[in-house]
C-alpha cells in the first residue's frame, strides 16, 4: 500500500504534526510545496514574487528565469533540506529529491500561457513552467525498498534538460498515479473545499469524480489547483484523494478517515 502525501507551503500550514505521524508510517511518499518560503526569499533577494491569473481564474506563480532561480534556491535548497533534517531528528531516514534528480519528474514545458492583465488576455512567452508527464517510479521504489522515505518537490526537467517549475499539487497527483497509490492526501491550511470561503464549517465532504465542474466555482485561487489535482489522481486510477487540514494531531490518518473533502 502506498499513500502519497503533499504538504503545502502556504502561510498557516503546519508540518510538525505530519512529521510526527511519519515516524510510525512506512507507506508514504512525501511531496512538498513551499510558496511562503519562495516568496520570503524572493523579497530578501529583491525579487518579489509575481503571480498571474489565467482566463479560467486559476492563480499561478510567474516562472521567469530569475523567478525560477529563486524557486530552486527555496524549494530544492531550504524547504527540502529543512524537511529532511526535521525527519532525521525524529528518526526517519529520508532522502530529498527535486524533480530534476534522476529525472524523477519529467515535464513538458507549457507554451502559449495566457494571463489576464488589466482586463486583457495576454500571452506569457518567457514563462518556464511545465506539466509533469513521466515519473521515475524505479527510483522511488529503490529508495523505499532500502528503507528511505522519498521527499519530493519541484522543479522538474524537460526531455532536453530545461529546468521548469511545476505545480506541487499536480506533481503529487502525477506521482500518486504513477506508483498506483491507494490515496493522495493534499494537506492544506483550511478544512477542505469550502462552500463559503470564510466559513470553515461549510466544508464540502465529498466530490464525485464526475462532479468536478459543479464544484470548481467554489474553489478560489490555489484551491482550484488542489481540486483539479485531486480529480486528476482519481481519474488516473488512485483510489481516492482527500483535501484535508494539516493542523491536526495525525493529519494523514484523519484525512483517510474522512476528515476533509474526499474526491473519489
Amino acid at each position: 500500500m502506498t499513500i502519497v502525501v503533499k504538504v503545502g507551503g502556504a502561510s498557516g500550514n503546519r508540518a510538525d504534526p505530519l512529521l510526527e505521524e511519519l515516524r510510525g508510517r512506512t507507506d508514504c511518499i512525501l511531496v512538498h510545496g513551499g510558496s511562503a518560503e519562495v516568496d520570503r526569499l524572493g523579497t530578501a533577494l529583491g525579487r518579489p514574487a509575481e503571480y498571474y491569473t489565467s482566463p479560467s481564474g486559476v492563480v499561478s506563480r510567474r516562472s521567469t528565469a530569475e523567478q525560477l532561480e529563486t524557486l530552486v534556491l527555496a524549494l530544492a535548497g531550504k524547504v527540502q533540506t529543512d524537511l529532511v533534517a526535521a525527519l532525521a531528528a525524529r528518526g526517519v531516514a529520508a532522502v530529498g529529491l527535486s524533480g530534476v534528480d534522476g529525472r524523477l519528474l519529467t515535464a513538458r514545458r507549457k507554451t502559449g500561457i495566457r494571463a489576464v492583465v488589466d482586463g486583457r488576455t495576454v500571452r506569457l512567452a518567457d514563462d518556464l513552467s511545465g506539466t509533469v508527464e513521466r515519473v521515475n517510479v524505479a527510483l522511488l521504489e529503490t529508495l523505499r525498498t532500502a528503507g528511505y522515505l522519498p521527499v519530493v518537490g519541484p522543479p522538474a526537467v524537460t526531455d532536453d534538460g530545461t529546468v521548469v517549475n511545476v505545480d506541487a499539487d499536480r506533481a503529487a497527483a502525477a506521482v500518486a498515479v504513477a506508483v498506483r497509490a491507494e490515496a493522495l492526501v493534499l494537506l492544506t491550511n483550511v478544512p477542505g473545499l469550502l462552500a463559503r470561503r470564510d466559513d470553515p464549517t461549510s466544508r464540502v465532504d465529498r466530490v464525485g469524480r464526475d462532479a468536478l465542474e459543479r464544484y470548481l466555482p467554489l474553489a478560489e485561487g490555489r484551491m482550484r489547483k488542489k481540486l483539479v489535482a485531486a480529480h486528476e489522481a482519481v481519474v488516473g486510477g488512485v483510489g481516492r484523494s482527500v483535501i484535508a487540514p494539516s493542523a491536526v494531531a495525525t493529519p494523514i490518518a484523519a484525512a483517510l478517515a474522512g476528515g476533509g473533502t474526499v474526491i473519489e
